[in-house]
């Protein structure tokens, strides 16, 4: 047992090398910051969307995929869709090192096997927008339907699917309060390399993290209420996802007010991510 435990260890350990060398590559260090700012972009979209809809200028506030669909429109639409979803690949890689190697290894084990599983999540969705992108550029026509909607839907007709919908709410809730936390400890300092930053750039990053993330933990509180209350009514249509949940935000009291906060947090968390595509530390030894 012991020399079977040796050798599966000899294995894991020579993986984890094989990728941190490879990320050693200057090349795709690159790649995985382009994709940093990549997703930036996207949630700078998605926030001035949304900035829009709440000053009264008209138009409607979407997902990370609709702002994909807003870039298509505009000149050089489609070239500028394909650096997007060039750059989100590289994110995808990036979240993929993350929860491969471990570089940070700080925290209980518990809390470094949650940081890895969330990379690793994080880079799932991402693969799908990436996904997304490139269907666009070739010309084929996603689905229309409500993906938050459909997913919902087949889980509440699975055997003890509503206890399930609802635990994958409170999931999502308790991940917007992490945010909430990582803004008001400013944690999230943490992923960068601060002795490279000026004072101002520290300053920035902190405030437009701060802001951002409180941002993004009021709208995954809102998809999670949402999600608990589809499955308490048994009604799959009252999942929401991003571009459901500002909807749903800017229909309530002073909802344009609140929409407009958001919006504007959402643009300070993009700005947040270019910073961070700067001066990430992809791999820390």
């Amino acid at each position: 047992m012991p020399k079977s435990h040796s050798s599966v260890q000899a294995v894991k350990d020579q993986a984890k090398q094989t990728v941190t060398n490879a990320v050693a590559n200057p090349w795709i260090d690159q790649f995985a910051r382009f994709g940093y700012a990549a997703k930036g972009v996207v949630y700078i979209i998605v926030g001035l969307l949304a900035t829009e809809v709440a000053v009264g200028l008209g138009g409607q506030v979407t997902d990370s995929e609709g702002a994909l669909q807003a870039i298509m429109i505009h000149p050089f639409g489609k070239v500028l869709l394909l650096g997007i979803a060039f750059g989100l690949v590289g994110y995808v890689l990036g979240c993929l090192v993350q929860a491969m190697v471990d570089p940070t290894a700080q925290g209980t084990d518990t809390q470094r096997v949650l940081q890895r599983l969330g990379y690793a999540l994080s880079g799932l969705s991402y693969a799908g927008l990436a996904l997304a992108a490139a269907k666009m550029i070739i010309g084929f026509k996603n689905s229309k339907g409500n993906s938050s909607v459909d997913w919902t839907a087949r889980l509440l007709s699975q055997p003890f699917g509503r206890w399930l919908v609802v635990l994958i709410g409170v999931t999502v809730i308790v991940v917007g309060f992490s945010y909430f936390y990582r803004a008001y400890t400013t944690e999230f300092l943490d992923q960068f390399d601060v002795l490279e930053m000026s004072k101002i750039e520290l300053f920035w990053a902190t405030h437009l993290g701060r802001f951002g993330m409180s941002a993004r933990g009021s709208i995954f509180g809102v998809i999670g209420i949402y999600l608990i209350q589809a499955a308490l009514r048994f009604d799959p249509e009252e999942a929401k996802g991003l571009g459901g949940a500002l909807k749903a935000i800017a229909q309530q009291p002073f909802g344009l007010f609140l929409l407009g906060v958001i919006a504007v947090g959402l643009i300070a968390y993009g700005i947040y991510e270019i910073v961070l595509a700067r001066y990430r530390r992809i791999v820390q030894f």
